[in-house]
């Protein structure tokens, strides 16, 4: 949660009276005509929507690209929406890369390969295959309307949707036929319809990576007690990783399709058979993310780490839409000779920033935290917009808030949001610049130690505390004074939980663990153990 420094403290008397009445006069303006966000322009949803590859802009240099081949995983039901974009503009300087899905087809100049046209007779009797037999013998004419139909995203995915049962099935077959494709690529980079990669980025980190090694590198994710990479974040596999994992499915075909049948993820799927040879994630979260570019906190941090100075490789859920604006922020960007890595906090500053507005009608900025206004009595009285505008000023933390169906809702992230007809939102502007001229110079490209590239790619051992809450670390990392304070966070964040009595360590798995010698805490002396390799 973000609050003001305190040498703005002595001034919060002063300044929040005059913030109070200048944010009244700005609402009164505001309900009245309220500001608009502006969609991309129709050119450029035309653009997104051409099927012809543009080529007249030259490319500019990508030091590694060659060594790499990008993997396009889409299908029958969303290709022809969202990979005419990429392909302008992702994809047009990528000399290696191969777009897998569930149906052959030609889309701006590229064709598409049928992932599954070496799949099993078993494989394909599965009945999560029916949209892909539809789709064989009928093309996009022999689709049926739920083939087409938006469904919630639920604790186990789109389980209603035919489209996302198939895509599981993806996974395992879309390494093998990338193994296939280009055998000799040092680096393999999977990723999806709408994930928008910065490839100025992503190159630079993985150069600091030994290529040679058995490295699998991606957002961490977990079901159960596997870890794995998500597959929308995208993810990098090296050259042995993808050999090696190839061979195995290969080797095992039946065992690998029960699995994947018993699953409801093909990203899990995957990270299971790359455990089995122990081939360990490499975490690379905040530079890979699940959120777009309007959903990314860049101002506040998780899991220890502050977002604003690490450089993202890669947003998901982007539209073709946000792939154009984002491309063409990119390009210019990466332009300036003295601009070599992008930040977070670039990001924010120069193309989230100007889109937030005092307050807009019809949108939602995410604001989720509800806020109810009582009286002296305790009893919930009614709100206005202007109640929670109010709320959200007398609170150093907040940044934006949202009114909806009579609710208020506050928020210390300061998001972008998406349209919604009936919700008003609004953002403390002042506030946010106040947090942006506070946040620190960004030096390093890359804040990432050596030390702890290496030990990252050994594995992880997992501290489940209760059946929702875990931590992890990575095997055989001491932290030594600051260099790994996100981790002594963590364990004296354990520490702390255990002596208050909060949680109870149900199981540890480890190979190698350090960490008792690190903090000094008495109290996590019995948990943790040396295991020799």
């Amino acid at each position: 949660m973000f609050t003001l420094p305190a040498r703005y403290g002595r001034w919060v008397p002063i300044l929040a009276p005059l913030a109070l009445v200048f944010l009244f006069l700005h609402l009164h303006s505001s309900l009245r005509d309220s500001a608009v966000i502006v969609e991309p322009a129709a050119s450029n949803q035309r653009e997104a929507n051409k099927t012809e590859v543009d080529i007249s802009s030259a490319c500019r240099p990508l030091p590694g690209i060659e060594d790499v081949l990008v993997i396009l995983k889409t299908g029958i039901t969303e290709a022809q929406d969202k990979v005419p974009v990429h392909v302008r503009t992702t994809l047009r300087c990528i000399p290696h890369k191969l777009i897998v899905s569930d149906y052959e087809e030609d889309i701006a100049g590229l064709r598409t390969r049928d992932v599954f046209h070496n799949a099993s007779a078993s494989m394909l009797s599965s009945d999560d295959f029916a949209i892909y037999h539809r789709a064989r013998s009928g093309g996009r004419a022999g689709l049926l309307q739920q083939d087409h139909t938006k469904v919630a995203n639920g604790p186990s995915g789109m389980m209603d949707n035919p489209g996302w049962k198939l895509d599981k099935w993806k996974f395992l077959p879309m390494v093998q036929e990338a193994r296939a494709y280009r055998p000799e690529a040092k680096w393999f980079v999977f990723l999806e319809a709408d994930t928008y990669p910065i490839w100025t980025n992503l190159l630079a980190w993985l150069a600091q990576f030994d290529a040679e090694r058995q490295l699998y590198i991606g957002n961490q994710m977990q079901i159960g007690e596997s870890m794995f990479a998500h597959g929308g974040s995208g993810f990098v596999l090296s050259n042995s990783a993808i050999h090696n994992v190839a061979d195995l499915v290969t080797k095992y075909p039946e065992e690998w399709e029960k699995i994947t049948n018993a699953q409801w993820a093909g990203d899990c799927v995957l990270g299971m058979a790359l455990s089995t040879i122990h081939i360990s994630l490499v975490w690379s979260w905040p530079h890979v993310t699940t959120e777009s570019v309007w959903g990314q906190d860049a101002l506040g941090e998780g899991f220890g780490k502050k977002q604003w100075c690490h450089p993202p490789f890669t947003f998901h859920h982007m539209s073709p839409a946000d792939v154009d604006r984002m491309w063409d922020f990119d390009q210019k960007w990466f332009s300036n000779e003295n601009h070599t890595v992008l930040h977070y906090g670039d990001i924010f500053t120069h193309f989230v920033r100007p889109t937030l507005a005092h307050h807009l009608d019809n949108w939602d900025n995410y604001a989720r935290d509800e806020y109810k206004k009582k009286n002296s009595e305790g009893i919930e009285i009614p709100m206005t917009v202007w109640d929670c505008a109010e709320h959200c000023a007398s609170d150093r933390a907040c940044l934006q808030y949202r009114f909806s169906d009579g609710k208020c809702y506050t928020s210390p992230q300061a998001l972008r949001g998406t349209p919604a007809p009936g919700v008003e939102s609004g953002t403390l502007m002042w506030r946010v610049d106040a947090a942006v001229a506070a946040k620190e110079k960004c030096e390093k490209p890359f804040p990432i130690p050596d030390s702890q590239i290496a030990n990252n790619a050994r594995g992880h051992f997992i501290l489940f505390l209760n059946e929702k809450f875990h931590l992890a670390f990575p095997l055989g990392i001491c932290p030594e004074e600051n260099e790994f304070l996100d981790h002594t966070l963590k364990i004296r964040f354990v520490a702390a939980c255990l002596k208050s009595g909060v949680v109870r360590v149900q199981r540890v798995l480890a190979k190698r663990a350090c960490v008792g010698r690190v903090t000094g805490e008495e109290a996590i002396e019995p948990i943790f153990e040396y295991f020799g390799r």
